[in-house]
């Protein structure tokens, strides 16, 4: 287990992680950091417990929003999804009406061709 050092609010922590997640971890604690010092600049000087219960509830504030917009965005996805999926479908039936449509007439000019065809004309009549 790989351990890395971070620093929040001018105190360094040595926490463990996966290996290949000490930059991942210390982006982490870097982001957390900045909470912490927003919070120290508007406040001051109000006791490290309390400056971590407010950052977390900050983040946990960001991450509810975060929770609510992605749900949104699935809904909206999905309602996509199925408009693109009934427009296909609906897509597919007027091709196929056409398609017959299309046949109907073919066969109607055959049939004209046909009977034009077997007609004599003045000159074999």
């Amino acid at each position: 287990m790989a351990q890395v050092t971070v620093t929040i609010d001018g105190k360094a922590y040595r926490m463990a992680c996966e290996e290949g997640q000490e930059d991942h971890l210390t982006d982490l604690a870097n982001r957390f950091d900045q909470y912490v010092l927003h919070l120290k600049s508007q406040f001051g000087e109000i006791g490290d417990l309390r400056l971590t219960v407010m950052s977390g509830i900050m983040i946990m504030d960001e991450v509810s929003e975060l929770t609510r917009r992605v749900a949104s965005l699935e809904a909206e996805l999905e309602a996509l999804t199925s408009t693109r999926d009934t427009t296909v479908a609906a897509n597919a039936r007027a091709e196929e009406t056409l398609a017959s449509v299309i046949d109907e007439v073919t066969m109607r000019i055959h049939g004209i061709t046909e009977k034009l065809i077997a007609r004599p004309t003045p000159e074999q009549a």
